[in-house]
């Protein structure tokens, strides 16, 4: 299995960024897809998921402001992060899990496959 992450960038305050990651070696249909992004000297953290019925779940700090949305045809997951601003530089890594439950979608431990992350950089 191969997660590769792409889409990240250095931006201002204010701007938009959408990251791509493209899966391969699973059967991504029946996949739970999140991302998760760790900042400079900060443990890594539940940013959002979609699981295999399209059902959405954000964590607090960026629901409204990103959206996940996938691509069972393309096996790609996208992650739409508007009005970014200087906390949510990270470092942000698509996830693939297979056998997760609802109440373990949000957490790191559960998820089996990872991508190599992609740097977002947003300076003010």
């Amino acid at each position: 299995v191969q997660l590769q992450a792409s889409g990240g960038g250095q931006v201002q305050a204010g701007d938009s960024l959408r990251l791509s990651c493209a899966a391969s070696g699973l059967t991504f249909r029946s996949a739970t897809l999140a991302w998760f992004r760790q900042a400079p000297g900060k443990e890594r953290e539940f940013v959002a998921v979609i699981r295999y019925n399209g059902h959405t779940y954000y964590a607090d700090s960026i629901k409204g402001q990103f959206t996940i949305s996938r691509d069972n045809a393309k096996n790609t997951v996208w992650l739409q992060m508007n009005s970014l601003q200087p906390e949510d530089t990270a470092v942000y890594y698509c996830a693939a899990g297979t056998r997760l439950i609802l109440s373990t979608v949000t957490s790191r431990d559960h998820y089996d496959y990872w991508g190599q992350g992609t740097l977002v950089t947003v300076s003010s």
